[in-house]
């Protein structure tokens, strides 16, 4: 049998420096990838089974019969990567596979996509097949959707099987095609906030915004909110006022996108930072996906220094990321620590974000 009996594989998260809730509007994104992430070690064993292993728990899958629904909680992840091999025709069979992780869950940095892409790796490293990374990716989202319930796009599971080193991934969600965009921060860093609070992308509410996104191009006659040309006359043609807060700030996201990846190009990092904390308001009042301690973590960062922020994620917890000066990372800290004291919140945790490899083999 071709494969491996048994290796190591690493997945990266990732920072979505701008472009968020356009990607399953058929929009555009600009991630990169974390050096942090999941590591999945695992062998090929005979009998049928997926035998997980994280953070103490363990959960046994059959591979026989495998079909969305069968399998719940976190194991769904791993579990649907599987079946989604399965019906894109991979022939992949058992393993047990164990999954350790550096990269904090719940806070925005794509810890699901993460592990489905440890995943899509290990068992198709096991077992010798050759799949194209962007094949996968369509597998990993597939496995998310479908077997884990999340309605999400394919910014995550992109930015972990494609992003290079010290480069952003530009990725058109329609297409698929994507192009490496140099990140030269100069002398500035992208700081992530995790603000603490925990979210679940599977509780409804990141539904609802799809749900209402579909809802709107509908009612304006385009396949897709990216298809959405004169802002003003869309708006003027929505009498749901919800309605016209969601195509508002998809269309004018996409924009900060392009915009942003054009002072990439022409050097000007620093002035990313006003487009962050332009996407920030526009994900709090136009798409209501924010919170306070992001709102306040934002606000608290830019009065200490920072070029700007904005929250990250599908939103309702998580992250925030700044644009910040090196020789101020400090005193935004400590800006932001300030803030949450002063409210009696948790204090935040902090990580200074690189632009890294995406997922491959470890041993």
């Amino acid at each position: 049998m071709n494969g491996t009996a048994k290796g190591t594989w690493h997945a990266p998260g990732r920072v979505n420096l701008i472009g968020e809730h356009t990607d399953y509007n058929e929009g555009f994104v600009l991630p990169f990838a974390l050096p942090q992430g999941i590591t999945a070690e695992g062998e090929r064993r005979d009998d049928g089974l997926l035998e997980l292993h994280s953070g103490g728990q363990r959960e046994v899958v059959e591979l026989d019969g495998l079909a969305p629904g069968r399998v719940r909680g976190w194991a769904a992840y791993p579990a649907g990567v599987a079946g989604a091999l399965a019906e894109a025709g991979y022939l992949v069979g058992g393993a047990t596979l164990r999954f350790t992780s550096d990269l904090p869950t719940g806070a925005g940095l794509s810890s699901s996509a993460a592990l489905e892409c440890a995943t899509a790796l290990a068992l198709t490293g096991l077992y010798g097949v050759k799949a194209d990374r962007r094949e996968l990716v369509k597998i990993t989202q597939r496995a998310e959707n479908a077997y884990a319930g999340v309605p999400s796009g394919i910014l995550d599971q992109s930015a972990s099987l494609l992003c290079e080193r010290d480069h952003a991934l530009l990725l058109d969600c329609r297409t698929g095609l994507s192009a490496q965009v140099p990140l030269d921060l100069g002398e500035h860093r992208v700081l992530v906030v995790d603000t603490g609070v925990r979210h679940s992308l599977d509780d409804g509410r990141y539904a609802d915004r799809r749900a209402e996104c579909e809802k709107a191009a509908g009612l304006l006659g385009v396949p897709a909110l990216r298809d959405v040309e004169d802002l003003a006359a869309s708006l003027s043609r929505l009498v749901d006022p919800v309605l016209r807060r969601r195509v508002q700030h998809v269309v004018t996201e996409n924009h900060r996108v392009q915009a942003t990846v054009g002072l990439l190009k022409a050097g000007a990092a620093p002035e990313v930072g006003a487009m962050l904390t332009a996407s920030h308001l526009s994900l709090r009042d136009l798409y209501q996906v924010s919170w306070p301690q992001a709102d306040v973590a934002v606000e608290a960062a830019v009065t200490g220094g920072a070029r700007g922020g904005r929250m990250i994620g599908g939103g309702f917890g998580g992250s925030v990321i700044v644009l910040v000066h090196r020789d101020r990372i400090a005193r935004v800290r400590q800006a932001v620590d300030e803030a949450y004291a002063a409210r009696s919140w948790r204090p935040p945790s902090y990580l200074e974000a690189v632009a890294s490899p995406g997922a491959a083999r470890l041993s």
